[in-house]
């Protein structure tokens, strides 16, 4: 087996072995990006000589003294994605803005991650400021889905899961505001976890007191997404929010899984959204593992409400802050979705912001009533599978036109404005071979919970042991009418 074909957790053990060294393993991934990235476009940006000074101090035993502790990584190389400052590497986020950007300091996430062993071998492609559900920019133009390199990975993470899907790196750091961990986890059958807001810091980002966007893991498999959130998760004091990390590492909450007793399932919330035919045949047969483990699975799904609306209008709050200064210097230079966000919120009155939260908090207190009976929420993780890669969004999901880029995401955002941990797991493939997926939610602060449910699906439906795969040639199959 080549280095690149480990999961994160044996690479991990064969660094604490001795039997590989951070070097080895800096080599591999450079040599597999070598060969794969002209298909795909998901690490534009490489640091390869500063991943090589890294490995080379922890083979001193320089910056090892976190060692021993949960999310210890020894020396494995990780992506970050092109949002998230890397001391010293161009840093562009996605923007002509800032295409010449290069940080004096890493982000508080970054200096984590590489105070536990993690290497950062390269910046992994984004939307524009991570603003959209197809992974593409000015600077760096388009990644491609290895499995089908006509189609999308999705957005916006998606430079993150394709550089796992192909074996670039054995772990991938990310952002999730409406599902941009877990949309390209799905439509490249990697897993993603949108962890509970303060989980993971975000730094010193003008949003300090907003919970909708998070930082957090991508990876090949649940175990390993665990150890990658075991490195992560902790208190910041540059993030209000944050909190001390478990006192039982993700890692070993997974190694000791049992399945969740009751779970509750929905296609589509009672048809408020959606959802292709052929994804709800795949999700639907997949709830049978579930029930194979000797859970009780029942369909029910709380009211959504006005929520789609309700989230339209504090995603775009985000966006004021955010990117009204831009708007105001650089409008020329900012792609319409950006200033589609910026403007509504510009225009939002303040009594429909306090709707917009009054909408929330009562989602929130139906999704507590859920929690109350169930001890996992299932949706699928996607209405509809990969789309054209040329586009920014589909253009339909079962024959209903979406009014616009963030329209085929409440399934992501619901749990979003729940602020309920929801992991992206791999669930099949439809008849054209693009990924499906399930979203498994818990109550908020439960990571484990959600983790140690998709640890168990997983390990009953083995789709984890496909990856990593060479990417693909294909064509672009025709929207369901």
């Amino acid at each position: 087996m080549e280095l690149y074909q480990l999961s994160a957790s044996e690479a991990v053990a064969r660094l604490k072995r001795g039997e590989v060294s951070p070097l080895d393993l800096v080599e591999a991934a450079a040599a597999r990006i070598a060969d794969v990235e002209p298909a795909v476009n998901a690490l534009p940006t490489l640091c390869l000589d500063r991943a090589r000074d890294h490995a080379k101090r922890l083979m001193r035993g320089e910056g090892r003294e976190l060692e021993g502790q949960p999310g210890w990584l020894g020396g494995l190389p990780v992506s970050i994605k092109d949002l998230t400052d890397v001391e010293g590497v161009r840093t562009t986020y996605g923007s002509p803005i800032f295409k010449d950007h290069v940080p004096t300091r890493s982000h508080p996430v970054v200096q984590r991650i590489e105070a536990r062993g993690g290497i950062v071998i390269g910046k992994s492609n984004t939307p524009e400021f991570g603003a959209g559900g197809s992974t593409f920019n000015e600077v760096f133009g388009r990644t491609r889905n290895p499995w089908n390199t006509s189609l999308t990975c999705g957005g916006s993470t998606g430079g993150g899961a394709v550089s796992l899907a192909t074996g670039e790196v054995w772990l991938a750091q990310g952002t999730d505001h409406g599902g941009s961990l877990r949309r390209p986890g799905t439509y490249c059958s990697v897993v993603g976890i949108r962890p509970s807001p303060g989980r993971v810091t975000r730094g010193s980002v003008n949003n300090l007191f907003a919970p909708l966007s998070v930082q957090g893991p991508m990876a090949r498999n649940i175990p390993d997404l665990a150890l990658f959130l075991d490195t992560m998760a902790g208190w910041c004091p540059e993030d209000p929010l944050t909190h001390d990390a478990p006192a039982v590492s993700y890692a070993d909450a997974v190694a000791a899984a049992r399945p969740p007793r009751r779970v509750a399932f929905t296609m589509d919330y009672n048809g408020a959204l959606p959802i292709d035919r052929e994804t709800r045949a795949i999700c639907t047969a997949a709830m049978n593992h579930f029930e194979s483990m000797g859970c009780i699975v029942e369909e029910y799904a709380p009211d959504l409400g006005e929520l789609t609306e309700a989230f339209l209008v504090l995603r775009s709050q985000n966006f004021v802050v955010d990117r009204e200064i831009q708007m105001q210097t650089h409008r020329e230079l900012l792609k319409p979705d950006i200033i589609w966000n910026t403007q509504r919120g510009l225009d939002a009155s303040p009594s429909r912001i306090a709707w917009a939260d009054r909408e929330r908090a009562a989602f929130y207190r139906r999704m507590v009533e859920l929690f109350r009976r169930y001890d996992v929420f299932v949706t699928p993780s996607a209405g509809t599978p990969a789309f054209d890669v040329m586009l920014r969004n589909p253009e339909s999901i079962a024959g209903v036109k979406l009014e616009n880029y963030m329209a085929g995401s409440m399934l992501n955002a619901a749990m979003t404005m729940a602020g309920s941990p929801a992991v992206a797991v791999p669930c099949g493939f439809d008849q054209h071979g693009r990924p499906v997926g399930l979203q498994i939610a818990a109550p908020s602060r439960r990571d484990e919970v959600a983790l140690q449910a998709a640890a168990l699906f997983e390990r009953s439906t083995g789709l984890d042991r496909k990856l990593p795969i060479d990417p693909r040639l294909g064509v672009v199959p025709p929207y369901e009418t």
